[in-house]
C-alpha cells in the first residue's frame, strides 16, 4: 500500500502530460471518434499552437524553450492523427452534409471560405505555399546554419570559460553551468535542424491527405451512397477543405513559432521589447518616414485618409516619446560658498596600496547601475589570488582620472604606476592564441596581460571570432586579467606588516601554540615578513604557513640571516615548488650552469657577492639567459635553471630582469623521487 501511495504521489500531471498526449495520438489513429470529440481535439490543437507561439514571442533566449523540438514533433503527430480521424469520419458519413465531421470542420468549410470549395482549395494552397516554401524552409536553413556555427564555436567558448576560471572571475560551479549551457545550446540547434523536417513533411502530408479525401469521397459518395456528382463534390470537398484548413492553420502557427525561436538573438529582452525598442528608438527616422508618407498622401489620386492618417500616427509617436524623454527642469539654487576649514590630518590623503584609475568612458564598467561588471571581476581576482598565493591583498581603490585618455586605465602599487592599457567599452577583444583559422576586421592591438596579438571587434562578430578559434573577452575581463598579472608580479610589495599579522592570526586559530612559541620569541615579525617577501618575489606561494613557521622555529636559534632562513624554507617547500613547476612529471627537464661559469661565479660570490663580475661577461650571461628562456618556452618546457645552493639566490636576482620567467632552483630543493634531465647549458 505504501508503495502504491508513493507511486501516485510521483505521478502528477507534469509527468503524465507527454504519455497521455502520445496515447491520445495512438487512439485517434486506431479508434473511430465521435464528432464532438473531434471538435474538442481540433480546438485543443489550435489552442496549443497559439500557446507555443506566444511562449516563443516572450522568451528571452532560445534555451528558455529547450523543449521546442520535442513539442514540434508531438504537435505534428497530433495534427496528422486528427487528419486520419477526420478522414475516417468524412469518408464514413460525408453523405450526410457539411456537418457530418463536427462543428469545427463545418465552420472552417462554410464560414472561413464562404462555402465555396474553389475558394477553399485556393486558400489552402496559399497557406501550404507560405508554410512550406517561406516559413519552414527559412527556419530550417537558419537552424542548420546555427547548429553548424554553434558546434564550430564550442572550442573557443570553452577556452573563454577556462580563461575566466583561471582568472578567478568565476568559480567551478559557474564554469560547470556555462559548459552545460554551451552543450545544451549545441544540442538544441541540432535538434531544431532535424525537427524542421517534421513540419516540411507535415505540409506534404496535408496535400496528399486532401486529395485522398477528395477522390475517396467522390468515389464513395457516387458509388456507395448514390449521390450525384455535384452533391458528392459539394459535400466531400467542403468537408475535406475544412479538415485541411483546420489542421493547416495551427501548422502555420507552429512554423512561425519555430522561425521565431531559431532567428532570435539573445539580448536579455523578449521579442516585443526588442522590436519596439530598436525600431521606434530613433525619432529622426520616424519623422522622415512620416514626412514621406504625408507627401504621398497629398498627391491627387492617392488614398489621402490612409496615408495622412499613417503620417499623423508616426508623428504622434515621435511627439509622445520626446515628451517622455524630455528632462524636467528644476530650479537649482546656488550652494552657499563653503566656509574655510582648518587644515588637519584629514586633509592628507593616504597612498593607496593598490589602485585602478580609469578614463571617463570606462566609468560604466565600474557602475553597477549601468550594468558594470568590473568591480565583481576585481573581487573574483582578489579571491583567486588569495587562493593561489596564500594571503589577501588590500582592496583595490577604483577611481576616475580625467588626465587619462577617455578609454585608458592604469594600475598603481603604492601610488606608483606599474602598468597601463586601453579598452573600448563597446567592443570585444579577440585574442589570437596562436592557432586561429583566419583574420578578423577590426583594430589591431596587443593583449596587455600576456602580450598576445589581438583585435578589437564589434559585439556582433563574437560568434564569428569564436568560430575562427579566437579567445573573445569583454573589456572588464581584459582589465581584470591584467590586474591579476600585476598582482602576481608584485606580490612581495603588497605583503606588508598588516598582511603578516593577518596570516599569523589565521594560523593561530589552528596552531596557537606554534605562533606563540615562535613569534616574537625566536623570530621577529619583521624578519618573518622579509622571508615571506623573498618567497613571493620568486613566485613561491605562502599558503603552507604552518610548514614555513615550523622550519623557521628550528632554524632561528642558529641564524637570523634572512637569506639563509629563506634558503632553508625553500628546501622544505621543495616538493611543492617542483610540483607547481612540473605538475605530474617524474622527470624534470632543466638547464644547468656551464662548469667554468659555475666556478667563476663561486669565486665571485666568495669575494664580493657578485659585484666583481666583469661588465662584458655579465652582459653576455644575461643575454644568453634570455635566449635560453625563450628556447625552452618554444619547446613547451618550463624554463628552470638548476644551480648549487650557495649561488641560487644570487642567480635568481641577477637573471630577474632579462629572464623574468626563468625559475632558479637549487639541488637541495629537488625531491629524491624526481629524475633530472639536462636539456640546456647556460654559459658565457
Amino acid at each position: 500500500m505504501n508503495t502504491m501511495n508513493s507511486l501516485w504521489k510521483r505521478l502528477d500531471w507534469h509527468t503524465l502530460a507527454a504519455p497521455l498526449l502520445v496515447v491520445m495520438v495512438l487512439i485517434m489513429l486506431i479508434i473511430p471518434l465521435p464528432t464532438f470529440m473531434l471538435d474538442i481535439f481540433f480546438t485543443f490543437n489550435i489552442s496549443i499552437a497559439l500557446v507555443i507561439l506566444l511562449v516563443s514571442l516572450y522568451m528571452v533566449k532560445p534555451l528558455e524553450f529547450a523543449a521546442f523540438p520535442t513539442a514540434l514533433l508531438l504537435t505534428t503527430l497530433l495534427r496528422l492523427s486528427l487528419n486520419v480521424a477526420a478522414a475516417r469520419v468524412i469518408l464514413l458519413h460525408g453523405q450526410n452534409g457539411a456537418g457530418a465531421a463536427g462543428q469545427v470542420i463545418e465552420a472552417f468549410g462554410e464560414f472561413v471560405v464562404g462555402g465555396d470549395y474553389a475558394v477553399g482549395i485556393i486558400v489552402f494552397a496559399i497557406l501550404v505555399i507560405i508554410n512550406f516554401v517561406v516559413v519552414t524552409k527559412g527556419a530550417g536553413r537558419i537552424a542548420e546554419v546555427s547548429a553548424r556555427f554553434t558546434l564550430d564555436a564550442m572550442p573557443g567558448k570553452q577556452m573563454a570559460i577556462d580563461a575566466d576560471l583561471n582568472a578567478g572571475i568565476i568559480n567551478q560551479e559557474e564554469a560547470r553551468r556555462r559548459r552545460g549551457e554551451i552543450a545544451q545550446e549545441a544540442d538544441f540547434f541540432g535538434a531544431m535542424d532535424g525537427a524542421s523536417k517534421f513540419v516540411r513533411g507535415d505540409a506534404v502530408a496535408a496535400i496528399l491527405i486532401l486529395f485522398i479525401n477528395l477522390i475517396g469521397g467522390l468515389v464513395i459518395g457516387i458509388w456507395q451512397h448514390g449521390l450525384s456528382l455535384s452533391d458528392a463534390a459539394h459535400n466531400y470537398t467542403l468537408l475535406s477543405i475544412g479538415d485541411a484548413l483546420v489542421a493547416q492553420i495551427p501548422a502555420l502557427v507552429i512554423s512561425i513559432a519555430a522561425g521565431l525561436v531559431v532567428s532570435s538573438v539573445p539580448t536579455g529582452q523578449d521579442l516585443g521589447r526588442q522590436l519596439i525598442g530598436q525600431i521606434f528608438n530613433r525619432p529622426e527616422v520616424l519623422m522622415i518616414v512620416a514626412g514621406i508618407i504625408g507627401l504621398l498622401g497629398l498627391i491627387p489620386g492617392m488614398p489621402h485618409f490612409s496615408f495622412l492618417g499613417a503620417a499623423l500616427v508616426l508623428a504622434g509617436i515621435v511627439w509622445y516619446r520626446s515628451r517622455r524623454r524630455a528632462p524636467q527642469e528644476e530650479e537649482r539654487v546656488a550652494p552657499p560658498a563653503p566656509e574655510a576649514e582648518e587644515v588637519t590630518w584629514n586633509s592628507v590623503e593616504p597612498v593607496d596600496p593598490l589602485g585602478l584609475e580609469v578614463g571617463y568612458r570606462l566609468i560604466p564598467l565600474v557602475d553597477k547601475g549601468q550594468g558594470g561588471e568590473l568591480l565583481a571581476r576585481i573581487r573574483g581576482v582578489r579571491k583567486k589570488f588569495a587562493q593561489e598565493m596564500g594571503f589577501l591583498v588590500p582592496s583595490v581603490h577604483v577611481r576616475d582620472n580625467l588626465e587619462l585618455r577617455p578609454t585608458g586605465y592604469r594600475i598603481t602599487v603604492k601610488g606608483v604606476e606599474i602598468a597601463a592599457g586601453e579598452v573600448f567599452p563597446d567592443l570585444l577583444m579577440a585574442i589570437n592564441p596562436g592557432n586561429v583559422l583566419g583574420t578578423l576586421p577590426g583594430t589591431s592591438t596587443t593583449d596587455p596581460a600576456f602580450g598576445l596579438p589581438a583585435v578589437w571587434v564589434n559585439k556582433d562578430q563574437r560568434e564569428k571570432a569564436l568560430a575562427l578559434a579566437y579567445t573573445v573577452v569583454d573589456p572588464a575581463t581584459v582589465v581584470a586579467t591584467h590586474l591579476h598579472q600585476i598582482l602576481q608580479g608584485h606580490a612581495a610589495e603588497l605583503l606588508g606588516r598588516e598582511e603578516v599579522e593577518g596570516l599569523l592570526s589565521h594560523l593561530a586559530t589552528r596552531s596557537p601554540k606554534l605562533v606563540e612559541d615562535v613569534i616574537p620569541k625566536l623570530l621577529s615579525a619583521d624578519k618573518l615578513k622579509k622571508v615571506l617577501q623573498n618567497l613571493l618575489s620568486e613566485g613561491v606561494p605562502i599558503r603552507d604557513m604552518r610548514t614555513i613557521v615550523e622550519i623557521l622555529a628550528e632554524q632561528a636559534p642558529q641564524s637570523q640571516d634572512v637569506d639563509e632562513l629563506t634558503a632553508v624554507v625553500r628546501a622544505a617547500l621543495g616538493p611543492f615548488i617542483v610540483q607547481s613547476l612540473f605538475p605530474g612529471q617524474a622527470e624534470l627537464p632543466v638547464a644547468v650552469l656551464d662548469g667554468q661559469l659555475e666556478q667563476l661565479l663561486q669565486e665571485s660570490l666568495r669575494n664580493s657577492s657578485g659585484e666583481a663580475l666583469e661588465p662584458g661577461l655579465a652582459q653576455r650571461i644575461l643575454e644568453r639567459a634570455g635566449e635560453l628562456m625563450q628556447q625552452m618556452e618554444a619547446g613547451g618546457m618550463q624554463p628552470v635553471l638548476l644551480a648549487m645552493a650557495p649561488m641560487r639566490s644570487f642567480l635568481a636576482r641577477f637573471l630577474a630582469r632579462t629572464a623574468p620567467r626563468m625559475r632558479v632552483l637549487s639541488y637541495a630543493e629537488v625531491p629524491d623521487n624526481k629524475r633530472i634531465r639536462v636539456v640546456a647549458t647556460l654559459g658565457a
